[in-house]
């Protein structure tokens, strides 16, 4: 688990550079297909790490929510979920 954080935190600290570089060709006032593409990348970086949390939660407190037999806090898990994905549509 101490990898995963460190690896997050490291894909997150990549992804701070990124957006610092986007607001140094703005102001540079690059070519904006240029910065568009740098947005699409931090775009798709942002989307690995939110992966890589999910999969995190999905495997840590889900599991642990439904190896505990607790209905309620299985439900409560569920419903984060079903939260996060009807956010995720709009």
């Amino acid at each position: 688990m101490v990898q995963q954080t460190k690896s997050l935190l490291n894909r997150l600290g990549r992804i701070e550079g990124q957006v610092r570089g986007i607001t140094r060709m703005v102001e540079e006032d690059r070519y904006c297909i240029d910065i568009l593409h740098q947005i699409q990348a931090v775009k798709a970086a942002l989307a690995k790490a939110e992966d890589e949390i999910l999969k995190s939660h999905a495997s840590h407190c889900v599991a642990e929510a439904i190896a505990s037999g607790d209905a309620e806090e299985q439900q409560a898990k569920f419903g984060e979920l079903v939260d996060l994905f009807a956010k995720a549509k709009r």
